[in-house]
């Protein structure tokens, strides 16, 4: 009798455990975080691989269409060089925009002295002078409400006169604390 007891009681057990499998399974349709991942979902992630093909891509559409026909296509905002928060803008050496997709307005004014972006234009000069380079900037996003977030600009120089770049949004501006 103490064997079919202990029989009995290894089949419940067992039993319990199948009943108990079945409510821990995944559901259809939900993400279940797996040891070592966040919970966080970028969704429009671009790689800096990503990035420097779109900029390259634009400097040879300038070799083989001439500097007109590029700054036309660059200055439209639903030309081929616009691609949700990525975009193709045109800058001279001495910080005079040539074009700019999102910030029409600007086309032609030298933003040297704009604050921020004269700070931008500096450190991105600089990078590309000697033919292309990333430089970290801080630049509203006007995908998210123009919230003021960090990018990665990488731009590459076309002749001695002007040159191009685009970048990458890498999420919000980190704020310090109010004191």
């Amino acid at each position: 009798m103490q064997k079919s007891s202990i029989s009995f009681l290894i089949l419940l057990v067992l039993g319990l455990f199948l009943v108990t499998a079945g409510c821990t399974q995944n559901q259809p349709g939900v993400a279940t975080p797996t040891p070592g991942s966040t919970d966080i979902q970028q969704e429009n992630y671009t790689s800096n691989e990503t990035l420097v093909a779109f900029v390259e891509s634009a400097a040879a559409y300038v070799k083989a269409n001439g500097k007109e026909k590029a700054l036309a296509e660059f200055n439209n905002p639903n030309g081929s060089f616009v691609r949700g928060e990525l975009y193709i803008y045109a800058y001279d050496f001495n910080g005079t925009t040539l074009a700019h997709p999102v910030n029409p307005e600007k086309v032609g004014v030298n933003r040297m002295d704009e604050g921020e972006t004269g700070t931008f234009l500096r450190g991105t000069i600089d990078a590309v002078r000697n033919g292309s380079g990333f430089y970290p900037i801080k630049y509203v996003n006007p995908t998210h409400n123009r919230t003021l977030e960090s990018k990665l600009v990488y731009g590459v120089k076309i002749d001695d006169d002007w040159w191009l770049g685009s970048g990458i949004y890498t999420g919000p501006v980190n704020q310090s604390p109010v004191q």
